[in-house]
């Protein structure tokens, strides 16, 4: 199921999340790690991933969104899936965005700022353990028209008679192959 947000059919959802996941990381080891080694420093550049990550979150959100809309098939298990993703995904999102403004308080507790941001990670590793299982199990996002794309149909030919079993025009698909047990590869052209 191709997504309807892509760019020359790339999906834009998984070219964006790697930026939230990459900050709300970073901001909690830069928290945790300017806490236990009171460097002043680490604790404002987690205030800043954070601040980061919620507009990338954000970001990614859109075309996600678009995606369980427009993309997931009704009545699925994928559309179950989906819907989990997403509702995990904006609790997580709230962990930091309550996290960032807490933050911001005078005398705001470390203890309380890390547990947040623990929960906040977990619950990102969780929903994309669940992204994961739509990509690779439901085919979300996934453009079949490349599902052949190197696959390997092996045969093999007769020495008694010496004939070699070639594909024929219609066996091979846009960047498929065939292997023939003579060492000889042949491969279709792209269209």
């Amino acid at each position: 199921m191709k997504s309807k947000v892509n760019i020359k059919s790339h999906p834009l959802h998984p070219i964006l999340i790697p930026f939230p996941i990459a900050f709300f990381t970073g901001t909690f080891f830069c928290h945790v790690l300017g806490w236990l080694m009171n460097k002043p420093g680490l604790l404002v550049t987690a205030y800043y991933l954070n601040e980061a990550g919620i507009a990338f979150a954000l970001l990614a959100a859109i075309p996600g969104f678009i995606d369980f809309l427009y993309t997931v098939p009704p009545k699925s298990s994928g559309k179950k899936r989906a819907a989990q993703h997403g509702i995990i995904n904006v609790v997580m999102l709230l962990c930091f965005t309550a996290a960032f403004f807490y933050r911001r308080n005078e005398g705001s507790n470390d203890y309380l700022l890390a547990l947040l941001e623990l929960i906040g990670v977990s619950l990102m590793i969780i929903a994309g353990w669940l992204g994961g299982t739509l990509v690779y199990r439901n085919q979300i996002g996934v453009d079949i028209r490349y599902a052949n794309a190197g696959k390997w149909s092996e045969a093999s030919f007769d020495k008694h008679t010496g004939e070699i079993e070639v594909a024929s025009i219609n066996e091979l698909k846009v960047n498929s192959m065939k292997l023939l047990h003579d060492g000889q590869t042949y491969c279709a052209g792209k269209d």
